[in-house]
């Protein structure tokens, strides 16, 4: 795929089959391409005002996301984080405790959906320069990993709700639970 202006912001959207096929592990992060990917990436989810965005929702089969929480108009509670390049994760330990809270996507665009999440999760993962990393997320920080590692493995959100009455158009949401979070 090239990098292109038209081709860095083109995101996947729902019925997509890049958002249903499991990514692959990356196995040069350090490569040039690699590198490229992660940038693009970056770059993507800041456009879009995301809080987080997996490789395949720019249509590459790598497991890679970025996270990069941040208060803004989507999530206005949210907490200020780096941007962050997570690569070839894996959750080694879940909480007993799930907590439903609402969520959108960037390939879900026009949707909320209350999602039940494990509220606390030990991860391990690679970062931009292949350092190993282990660390213990909890509330929306681990709300976001496990939204991006679902994308790696072909899921949306919409696949966790437990009951389609947990989805809601983006519109109804702010209208009816907006200024409450």
């Amino acid at each position: 795929m090239s990098t292109t202006k038209s081709s860095i912001y083109s995101i996947a959207q729902l019925g997509h089959a890049a958002l249903r096929a499991r990514a692959v592990e990356v196995e040069d992060i350090l490569s040039d391409e690699c590198q490229q990917l992660i940038n693009t990436m970056m770059l993507a989810v800041s456009e879009a005002g995301g809080v987080g965005i997996a490789a395949p929702q720019i249509h590459h089969s790598k497991r890679i996301f970025i996270m990069c929480s941040k208060p803004n108009t989507r999530y206005p509670q949210a907490p200020l984080m780096a941007p962050t390049a997570i690569i070839n994760p894996e959750i080694l330990h879940y909480s007993d405790e799930k907590v439903k809270d609402w969520e959108g996507c960037l390939s879900v665009p026009s949707m909320r959906g209350l999602v039940p999440r494990y509220k606390q999760i030990t991860v391990r993962y690679l970062d931009q320069q292949g350092h190993v990393r282990q660390e213990t997320l909890t509330g929306f920080i681990a709300r976001i990993f496990q939204h991006e590692l679902d994308h790696l493995n072909g899921l949306t959100f919409i696949d966790q709700l437990e009951s389609m009455q947990d989805l809601i158009s983006e519109s109804e949401w702010y209208r009816q639970f907006a200024d409450s979070n």
